[in-house]
């Protein structure tokens, strides 16, 4: 049997929208009220897998350890409620560092990436995203896209019914 998961895009989903990029561990914010909306959807065997564009990286703005640093906080917070993160996927890349590349958002790189490495099926998993180049990217791989707007409360109900549907 495959397994599921929703794919989640970071920075206005799961943290504190800046605006720009969050350079320092001090500015990263976790948006706790999304948890008990994922943890429902952890308890019924959903893997929790964040899928971020960081070109910050490219641009030197701040290092991967200070990333890894930050995910370390959004797991930790997750996990003392009950919830765990499968893992997290990041592009690092910036068009104007890097040029074109496969993973970042719009494009589904990442997505595929997941998939293929956990096994899941994409028609029983969704990606939530703040910008319309997560949905493009959920459904370049497959996957239904939810939009919300940054920092928005996930709604369980709504998640769930387009994954039913």
């Amino acid at each position: 049997m495959k397994n599921k998961a929703i794919f989640l895009d970071r920075d206005g989903v799961l943290n504190h929208e800046m605006n720009d990029y969050i350079c320092r561990v001090e500015d990263f914010k976790v948006l706790e009220y999304q948890i008990p909306a994922l943890k429902k959807f952890y308890d019924e065997g959903y893997m929790l897998i964040v899928i971020t564009n960081q070109g910050g990286l490219a641009l030197q703005r701040y290092t991967e350890e200070e990333l890894a640093e930050m995910h370390k906080i959004l797991y930790a917070t997750y996990e003392a409620q009950g919830a765990k993160f499968t893992d997290a996927y990041y592009c690092k890349h910036h068009p104007s560092v890097s040029g074109e590349c496969e993973c970042r958002k719009p494009k589904s790189g990442m997505l595929l990436e997941a998939i293929a490495t956990y096994d899941i099926d994409p028609k029983l998993s969704v990606m939530i995203g703040d910008k319309p180049r997560d949905v493009e990217a959920a459904h370049g791989a497959g996957v239904k896209g939810i939009l919300i707007a940054p920092d928005e409360v996930i709604n369980y109900d709504r998640v769930k019914a387009m994954l039913e549907s």
